[in-house]
């Protein structure tokens, strides 16, 4: 199923330049991990800070867009740069999880947003990472299965902070609509992983 995660190669074509020049002068993948989920609550904190005020939800596209470019260059470092390690495997995957919540969560507080699908919306995204790791412990690849991975809720985030902070009640059928699609990403993920181990 189509994703965001599906532009991932042409993203990374696009940073490979700036994560030479920071391999070069000695940033590691793990210190770029920490400085996203350093951001992501730097950006929900501003949000719970400010519920009733427009300018952290219109930063909220911002906060993400780096977040994501931070994400693929961690990556990047790790896997072209020879700094792949056990505790940046640790690192990343509960930093995804971290971010998620720290970023989403302080929504609730935001008026015109249905606190419960708020809620709903971050345990689900949980649950969706979590399946796609459990996918290792039954011998198939980590899953990264649509349609509600994590740079396709970015973009859903960004888009609905955008439209909060320009005052514009974006309704709860977007909401819901990011819970259905999660449901249908963890179904996804286990699915292929069943798959992918029922064959090797």
């Amino acid at each position: 199923m189509a994703s965001v995660y599906d532009l991932k190669p042409r993203f990374q074509a696009l940073l490979r330049p700036l994560v030479n020049t920071l391999a070069a002068r000695g940033v590691t993948a793990n210190q770029v991990t920490v400085a996203a989920v350093v951001l992501s609550f730097i950006g929900g904190g501003l949000i719970a800070w400010r519920p009733f005020e427009t300018w952290p939800l219109l930063l909220l596209p911002l906060v993400l867009l780096l977040r994501m470019g931070l994400n693929a260059i961690d990556g990047m470092l790790a896997r072209e740069h020879g700094q792949q390690s056990k505790l940046g495997a640790i690192l990343n995957e509960l930093g995804d999880v971290i971010s998620d919540t720290a970023l989403y969560l302080p929504l609730a507080w935001v008026p015109m947003v249905y606190v419960p699908l708020i809620e709903g919306i971050v345990v689900l995204a949980v649950i969706s990472e979590m399946t796609g790791v459990v996918a290792v412990q039954i011998g198939a690849r980590r899953q990264y299965q649509g349609p509600m991975g994590k740079s396709d809720r970015a973009l859903w985030f960004g888009a609905l902070g955008l439209v909060l902070g320009l005052g514009v009640a974006p309704g709860n059928w977007i909401n819901w609509g990011i819970l259905v699609l999660l449901v249908v990403t963890i179904v996804n993920r286990a699915r292929a992983a069943l798959r992918e181990a029922g064959a090797a």
